[in-house]
């Protein structure tokens, strides 16, 4: 069971990096259309996407990847309880 535990926190940890490399892209122009810009966004963007609908950016501030990188934290705090929960049955 642990090294399901450890697959899913690096998994985790390497979307994290991924979704803030997408940001940090987009401090420069025309870095998203790179190669490496169109990969992280066709894998980052669907995720990213629906918390855009629902919080509106301030200004030229965009906060909803801030609450992306936290609802998925908090979505594998509770994959991870849900886990132990499971295990502790059996």
């Amino acid at each position: 069971m642990d090294t399901v535990y450890s697959l899913l926190s690096v998994l985790t940890e390497i979307y994290y990096f991924m979704i803030i490399g997408y940001l940090i892209l987009s401090w420069f122009p025309n870095a998203r259309g790179s190669f490496v810009g169109g990969l992280l966004s066709k894998l980052v963007e669907p995720y990213l996407s629906p918390f855009r609908k629902i919080i509106p950016s301030i200004g030229f501030i965009d906060l909803s990847p801030i609450v992306a990188l936290i609802a998925l934290k908090f979505v594998v705090m509770g994959i991870f309880a849900v886990l132990d929960f499971i295990v502790g049955i059996f």
